[in-house]
């Protein structure tokens, strides 16, 4: 039976330790303690006049590389080890024969890798092109203050682009220089460009994800400039082919002369394309597109400092893209919090749901980029803007109950999803839906028009099956790269991070008021309150009663194993051992059951509260805990608030341990806690740069038990959150959040100043 055939197959291949380099330098692989030769490329006897196997074993200061002798080498070297970042000084220049090469040394993979390359005068034939900046050595400070003028004086993003495009052509004298930009599924477009005349352009055109496979994204995030001299040169082996005692090869993932895959080979010739160097553009750590250089007529060498200096561009221009899209973020942020507040003042001032949010200027839809906006409250139907009909909004809303548990729904390809919805994709190809209330079937969504528009594609985005030699199915690079014309419906212009946000914020503030009016306008069902505590009540007691037979059935099971372990057969010792962790977790589970159902048992004892002290007491508890970890927890602005001294702390306690716990994996990680004050409230906002939280899964984020994609490998059963959450109910508080993954993410929480706790339901 033959494997599935799908991108994953491309996926898996390990490009970080090919066994191979390059064919236009040399490689050795030396012990950093003693310089003795691990591994060499086999090309190295023609540097060294030794056959390559008989290198491995020596030490460095035994050999000559030319005239050059290994003793100098080695003097060399130890200067450099003793500076601790012998990167920080690449290139060294070194003379082969009547030749300078370029030294390049780095430690990795517990090696000290040694790289000898070539000038590019060595290799590179001549240019039938007009590159003004590359036979010149521009100083660095010369190339920073003309890629800051660039940067200062595009007048748009598409500008700087086209501008950089063309200034990397002139360094590098490439025959194509494009800057490719992905997609939130990866794929890519060509976004500006710079060519050669006789070249068709390749502007505007979109390569499917697959050409880039998962894991040379993540190399690109690490090795910020790639470079393939000659893809018709045959690739030079690394002897040995395994590396010291790992069962695999070297890892040359910091390697510039490290050798492509066959595949990506195979790509380039199906191209045309006779050499390439691509440079890595990145958004808050994160790859956002490539700089590509393509080269048709042969060979293509760019030395040390020539790539350094593109390097140094695409760091600028990385900064440069980070800066402006923040700026434009906060500014639309900024907007869309005022509005929200704006709504929240007038549902208030109004005391109506459906007046603040429909009849005043200012109206939901208004709230973010939607264009249409429907809400159902109370049983009635109001529309903004270019909505479905209501019967079509009905029926849409009878199948979100049937698909979608969560808070918050958002698809920018509804049709794809809800096949009726084809219908009406003029109106609504996006949807942001929030739940109001499930029960009373309330909600509120907003809408997002089809975008149809026209993908033209370097070729047909399907990769091709073949079939080898041994009649195993394999996916092949595509051999046509014409123009291929696609027709895209069914598509919304993407939901924002920061409208989901904003969206979920409204919705709390919702919440809010609907509670409020209900405490006031709707006298409490007496029988139901009843019960809501009995039922409280009995998980409390079944619980606490759950404890002292568990308890038994652990102090059993240790004792049996402390009496009868060692004769026991393994799998018995195995089942007992089960036995043990499951009843370890059973308690954990039943003591947060408990400490959940307490808080809506337990009285509040409203006070005001000194907030500094503390959360310093917290932040020594936590520091505590975490020693040997690069964290910082910074306490700014603390305002006192009104609240329950235990369940304040409560409160703070849960999203710093959070935040602590979900920034475990950040290398210098930083939590603030920052406070700040209206008329009507108190709000702290604590915020991390941890993992972060997809959006997408925004509605799971206060429910008991729900643990999120993100958090699985955490400790943790899904409870804290959805304490903070009953304990703001109880003080008539708020707890919402704003997040960014692998970025940002800042908690919220509002206490009102006027002393009016919520009743235990």
């Amino acid at each position: 039976m033959q494997p599935t055939v799908d991108l994953t197959n491309c996926d898996r291949e390990p490009i970080q330790w090919p066994g191979f380099i390059q064919s236009h330098g040399y490689l050795l692989a030396i012990d950093p303690a003693t310089f003795v030769i691990w591994q060499a490329s086999e090309n190295c006897q023609a540097l060294t006049g030794l056959p390559t196997n008989t290198l491995i074993g020596q030490n460095l200061s035994g050999i000559r590389l030319h005239e050059t002798a290994g003793t100098e080498l080695v003097d060399l070297l130890t200067v450099a080890l003793r500076q601790n970042n012998p990167e920080a000084f690449n290139p060294y220049l070194l003379p082969l024969g009547d030749q300078s090469w370029y030294l390049v040394i780095h430690q990795h993979d517990g090696a000290l890798i040694l790289e000898l390359e070539p000038t590019a005068d060595l290799i590179n034939l001549p240019l039938q092109t007009t590159a003004p900046l590359l036979n010149k050595t521009m100083p660095i400070q010369a190339l920073l203050a003309q890629t800051m003028t660039d940067i200062q004086r595009s007048s748009s993003l598409t500008d700087l682009l086209h501008k950089t495009a063309q200034k990397v052509k002139e360094l590098t004298g490439y025959d194509r220089v494009m800057i490719y930009r992905f997609g939130e599924d990866w794929h890519g477009e060509i976004i500006a460009e710079a060519c050669e005349p006789f070249l068709e352009p390749f502007l505007n055109m979109h390569y499917p994800a697959s050409d880039i496979p998962r894991q040379a994204r993540e190399l690109y995030k690490t090795n910020l400039v790639r470079l393939l001299v000659d893809v018709d040169a045959p690739r030079v082996p690394i002897y040995p082919v395994q590396y010291a005692d790992q069962g695999r090869p070297l890892d040359l993932t910091h390697a510039g002369l490290r050798a492509v895959s066959p595949l990506h080979i195979e790509y380039l010739q199906n191209m045309g394309v006779r050499a390439t160097l691509n440079i890595s553009l990145l958004y808050r750590g994160e790859l956002w597109g490539l700089i590509s250089c393509h080269h048709y007529a042969g060979p293509r060498m760019i030395d040390y400092p020539k790539r350094a200096s593109v390097k140094l561009i695409s760091q600028l221009l990385s900064t440069a893209l980070e800066i402006r899209k923040d700026d434009e973020d906060e500014q639309f942020s900024h907007m869309l919090n005022q509005r929200e507040q704006q709504l929240y003042h007038q549902m208030l001032a109004d005391w109506d749901i459906v007046q603040g949010l429909t009849k005043h200027p200012l109206t939901a839809l208004e709230l973010n980029t939607a264009t249409g906006a429907a809400l159902l409250f109370e049983n009635k139907l109001y529309t903004l803007g270019h909505t479905p009909a209501d019967s079509d909004i009905q029926a849409l809303i009878e199948w979100l109950k049937m698909v979608s548990t969560d808070a918050v729904f958002q698809t920018d390809q509804l049709p794809n999803l809800y096949a009726p919805a084809e219908l009406y994709r003029e109106q609504a190809a996006g949807a942001l839906v929030l739940v109001l209330s499930r029960e009373m079937n309330e909600y509120l969504i907003w809408f997002k028009p089809e975008q149809k528009q026209t993908q033209y594609w370097g070729g047909n985005p399907e990769k091709p099956v073949v079939l080898g030699e041994d009649g195993t199915a394999r996916l092949s690079p595509r051999k046509s790269f014409d123009k291929w014309e696609q027709l895209v419906r069914n598509r919304s212009e993407p939901w924002r991070q920061v409208e989901v946000a904003t969206a979920l914020k409204l919705r709390e503030d919702m919440l809010q008021l609907i509670s409020q009016k209900a405490n006031q306008i709707r006298a409490l069902n007496e029988q139901l309150r009843l019960a809501y505590e009995e039922l409280e009540a009995f998980s409390y007691t079944i619980s606490h009663d759950l404890r002292t037979p568990l308890s038994s059935i652990k102090s059993y099971t240790e004792i049996y194993l402390e009496d009868y372990g060692e004769t026991m057969p393994q799998e018995a010792r195995a089942t007992f051992d089960k036995i043990t962790k499951a009843s370890d977790r059973m308690a954990m589970l039943i003591r947060n059951v408990m400490h959940y159902s307490r808080m809506s048992r337990t009285e509040l004892s409203m006070e005001s509260l000194a907030v500094k002290p503390m959360l310093t007491q917290l932040r020594e508890e936590l520091l505590a805990g975490e020693n040997g970890r690069d964290l910082t927890i910074q306490i700014g602005n603390t305002p006192p608030l009104l609240g329950d001294q235990t369940m304040v702390t409560q409160v703070f306690s849960n999203l710093l341990s959070n935040a602590v716990k979900y920034s475990r994996l950040t290398p210098k990680a930083r939590i603030q806690v920052q406070g700040s004050e209206t008329e009507q409230e108190v709000i702290y906002a604590i915020t991390d740069n941890g993992i972060g939280i997809d959006m997408k899964q925004a509605g799971k984020v206060f429910e008991l038990f729900q643990r999120l994609d993100s958090a699985v490998t955490y400790e943790g059963y899904g409870v804290g959150l959805a304490i903070v959450k009953r304990i703001m109910s109880r003080h008539r508080g708020k707890v919402w959040f704003d997040s960014s993954p692998m970025y940002a993410t800042t908690f919220f929480v509002s206490f009102p100043k006027t002393n009016q706790p919520a009743s235990s339901l």
